[in-house]
């Protein structure tokens, strides 16, 4: 049984949103924020990187960073740029990306469902990482950025929420620099609002999709202010987090692609050779080429692109070792370029899919890397499937698109 609850959120107001509204904290560096908000003062990432008002050489983990984000965020609350709602409700949030559609529905979730794994993770969360967003939601006493979930909808809440965009007019409607195209719609149907809130009290478990940081930061926030507490408020802000549930076959997991810095003493003859141990290696059929199934690979090295298909008797249905990444960890990080943590050794980098396979060539052809790898993506079923079994994806196995923006909603706890 899920607990999402409606909320009363802040919002920008309609004049304002396209300029609030800004791509995720974690997607840039401080620099490449700085640069984002060049004549922008009203963007998130004031907020959400407040280290971008202060002088460069600070730490985006120094005090002052929560500080100024705090003032930031109240700032825009106090003159207006935001309002918020009176009554808590639900709000639609539909993307449009190259005229895929997604739409999702905006509340807030339990840190207790998290706690009792009905929130279910696929990924591992690193303890700095966890602390920045704690110190930016304490010291804010806010949540300024949705959690990206996910669910199976069994019980039929997508055909309220279609019937409901048809008969009422957006809130919100904007395209963003990217293309992106963001519409938002305030459920205020209390009838409606019931229902779906019953509805989802019939849904098992929900996923996280994209946020596992900002995720448990929320609750071990939550869980702080519990202990704080006089007396225990299950109904207190704190004990919800804002997010983002989206139904599952409307999702779409782009390739996260992989470079190799280091040739661990291999030429291309004997690469192709090593290979071929658990691979059929062919010269691709399409340059560049996009692996087209399950089991099957791009590589590209020295201006040519190659196709790799898993053998047979090396395929599996284990629901982590059947997955294309574990499989090219096992067979060619591991046995052919002595590569064991991903995350730690420095001779392998992470190219998300939306940059496209030309920025792949384009890393080898300027010997920023020796060698690139194009992924087939998982499905959502793999991932769910994952989290199901409480186990934990291969690092670096999904990339999201479109990006939810920060800055729409905030939830003040």
């Amino acid at each position: 049984m899920i607990d999402f609850r409606p909320f009363a959120a802040f919002r920008p107001t309609s004049e304002t949103v396209a300029q609030v509204a800004a791509l995720p904290y974690d997607v840039m560096s401080s620099e490449e924020a700085r640069e984002m908000v060049k004549g922008k003062p009203l963007s998130f990432l004031h907020v959400d990187r407040a280290e971008i008002d202060l002088p460069k050489d600070i730490s985006p983990y120094d005090p002052a960073v929560y500080e100024k984000a705090k003032e930031n965020l109240w700032h825009m609350i106090d003159t207006g740029i935001y309002v918020q709602d009176e009554k808590p409700a639900y709000y639609i949030y539909e993307l449009t990306m190259n005229e895929r559609v997604q739409a999702g529905i905006v509340g807030v979730s339990s840190i207790d469902d998290y706690m009792e794994n009905r929130i279910k993770k696929h990924e591992f969360t690193r303890e700095e990482k966890e602390m920045d967003r704690i110190w930016h939601v304490d010291t804010c006493n806010a949540q300024t950025g949705p959690i990206f979930l996910t669910y199976r909808d069994t019980v039929g809440i997508q055909p309220l929420i279609k019937a409901y965009m048809k008969s009422c007019l957006p809130v919100y409607d904007f395209t963003a620099e990217d293309g992106v195209n963001h519409r938002i719609w305030h459920i205020t149907d209390e009838h409606l609002i019931q229902t779906i809130q019953e509805k989802f009290k019939e849904i098992p478990a929900t996923y996280i999709a994209d946020g596992h940081h900002r995720t448990a930061s929320a609750v071990k926030v939550g869980l702080k202010r519990r202990q704080k507490a006089a007396s225990e408020n299950p109904e207190a802000p704190y004990n919800y987090f804002l997010s983002v549930l989206f139904p599952h076959d409307e999702l779409y997991i782009m390739d996260y692609n992989r470079i190799i810095t280091d040739m661990n003493g291999l030429t291309v003859e004997t690469l192709l050779q090593a290979l071929q141990t658990a691979f059929l290696v062919e010269q691709a059929p399409a340059s560049p080429y996009h692996p087209e199934k399950k089991g099957t690979y791009g590589m590209y090295v020295e201006h040519q692109w190659y196709k790799l298909t898993l053998k047979k008797e090396f395929q599996s249905q284990d629901v982590i070792q059947g997955l294309d990444v574990a499989q090219l960890q096992t067979h060619v990080l591991e046995k052919i370029f002595n590569i064991g943590d991903v995350r730690k050794d420095t001779r392998i980098d992470f190219v998300g899919g939306i940059r496209g396979l030309k920025e792949l060539e384009r890393l080898v052809d300027t010997q920023k890397a020796k060698v690139a790898f194009s992924m087939y993506a998982p499905t959502m079923d793999d991932l769910l499937n994952v989290a199901d079994a409480n186990e934990i994806m291969p690092p670096k196995s999904t990339w999201f698109e479109p990006k939810l923006r920060s800055g729409i909603f905030v939830h003040q706890i």
